[in-house]
């Protein structure tokens, strides 16, 4: 049986990452994965459908909304890498750990994205940091 968000946050900190926990996420990610991918074809499919516009207005409509599309879909692509890493790193047991600090992510954090790969204080730190040099 599948556990509940609320069971799952009801769990004792020392079974963080049990078997339960790991398939939680693993059902959460692959059903994330499959709706992702309809999208994807959705949006592939819809791409090939679009026809010719004679209209110049109608045209640059068209070809805005065209590369929207191409933006959502990159986006799509990006997320379902996130989660197929994300779906390897469940398999090899490092997954909810932080991969700079090795600490526990947290359930929460986890529950929020589950494709996270660092906690709330590293990914801090990097945004900082990253802030910091861009300037």
């Amino acid at each position: 049986m599948a556990l509940t968000e609320a069971e799952l946050l009801a769990m004792p900190e020392s079974e963080y990452m049990n078997t339960q926990q790991l398939a939680f996420f693993r059902d959460r990610l692959t059903s994330m994965r499959t709706e992702l991918q309809l999208k994807v074809d959705e949006t592939v499919e819809h791409m090939r459908e679009q026809e010719t516009v004679a209209d110049p207005a109608d045209r640059a409509t068209v070809e805005e909304e065209h590369a929207l599309e191409l933006r959502t879909r990159d986006r799509e692509r990006k997320l379902l890498k996130k989660i197929d890493s994300t779906l390897l790193r469940i398999a090899d047991g490092s997954y909810g750990f932080c991969e700079e600090t090795g600490e526990p992510i947290g359930l929460p954090r986890l529950l929020a994205r589950p494709t996270a790969t660092m906690s709330v204080e590293a990914q801090g730190r990097r945004e900082r940091m990253q802030k910091m040099f861009a300037d």
